[in-house]
């Protein structure tokens, strides 16, 4: 087995001097690093990283607390993107990833017990946004690095990286409205996410700029599943008076809706026109082709791994809020409303 002594004597430097190479010590000349660095590789010698973290007291490695059960979690595509972002920026910086995962609010306050207390990582990524999260209390008492990708709910002193929901939930309304709707409907996400909650808000500010009314019955919370824009339908076409657009929280909730209104014999966008968000690579490919917000989720990810990283190496941060910008991608599902069906 190949030791740090093995490394010192082909180098011709001393012990000391490759345990600060293995530790990337500013110190070390740029020719001493590379001469070090290519024996290790020519002797196959890989550092231990367990022994390294006593000593700097890191662990170079980054939890992500996911959000919900990991089955549920990866049907939808805009949680793959957004880890993809992730993973891209820790991987160039030199971390690895913990992927942390608990099935009730107890559990998941333990998860997070257990990793900050025992240092197991050097800190957490929060996937989404929740009122009055018990998660951010617990970081935030133990100060602990961390980056929440949502809106945070009157926690002001976490770092956090997120779209302006609102006024994207307010640009697809008007859309809708520009296109002639006046009865337009909300299919909404779990109103314990601040997502929802912004979303909606965008939803009832642009119907009442246009003064339009929002009745309770067009307005619909689910979860983000394909079988909550389902069930949505199920419910609003057997109303007497339906509404003729669609604003959708997510494209895997609205490819839910497209299949309820097909088997119930409706047609998009004939029969209602649809607006959702996320702009996933399947909604180009939908029948028809879903119009969609894209707030940038790669971006997202990489951005919040990238925070998190300058905050555990202690940089100065000056914006403790990073909004990525969104844009209205228009596609078949959103037209003028011409003749619609009541």
């Amino acid at each position: 087995m190949v030791t740090i002594k093995d490394i010192a004597k082909a180098a011709g430097v001393s012990p000391s001097t490759v345990s600060r190479v293995v530790s990337n010590h500013p110190r070390i000349s740029k020719a001493t690093t590379q001469k070090v660095k290519k024996i290790m590789d020519e002797m196959g010698y890989h550092p231990n990283i367990m022994a390294k973290s006593l000593v700097s007291k890191t662990t170079k490695t980054l939890a992500i607390m996911l959000p919900r059960p990991a089955e549920e979690l990866f049907q939808d595509f805009f949680f793959g993107e957004l880890l993809r972002g992730i993973l891209t920026q820790s991987t160039r910086a030199g971390y690895d990833m913990l992927l942390a995962a608990a099935t009730s609010p107890q559990d998941e306050s333990e998860t997070i017990a257990r990793l900050v207390l025992g240092r197991r990582v050097d800190g957490v990524i929060l996937l989404s946004a929740r009122t009055n999260d018990p998660l951010i209390d617990l970081l935030n008492q133990h100060d602990f690095p961390t980056v929440l990708i949502g809106r945070s709910d009157g926690h002001h002193n976490i770092l956090s990286v997120d779209n302006n929901n609102e006024q994207a939930a307010y640009d697809a309304t008007q859309h809708l409205i520009i296109q002639g709707h006046e009865r337009i409907g909300f299919v909404s996400g779990p109103p314990n996410l601040t997502v929802s909650h912004d979303r909606m808000a965008g939803y009832r500010r642009a119907m009442k700029d246009a003064s339009l009314p929002v009745r309770g019955e067009w307005i619909v919370e689910g979860e983000f599943l394909q079988q909550s824009g389902y069930r949505a339908m199920s419910f609003m076409m057997g109303l007497p008076e339906r509404p003729s657009g669609l604003v959708v929280i997510d494209d895997v909730v609205g490819f839910g809706v497209l299949r309820g209104l097909n088997e119930l014999g409706y047609s998009v966008p004939n029969d209602i026109s649809l607006v959702s968000f996320n702009n996933i690579a399947l909604s180009e490919l939908a029948t028809p082709p879903i119009s969609s917000v894209d707030i940038g989720t790669y971006q997202l990810g990489y951005t919040a791994s990238q925070l998190l990283i300058r905050r555990i190496m202690e940089e100065d941060i000056y914006q403790s809020r990073m909004i990525i910008p969104h844009r209205l991608i228009v596609r078949e599902s959103s037209i003028q409303a011409v003749n619609k069906r009541s």
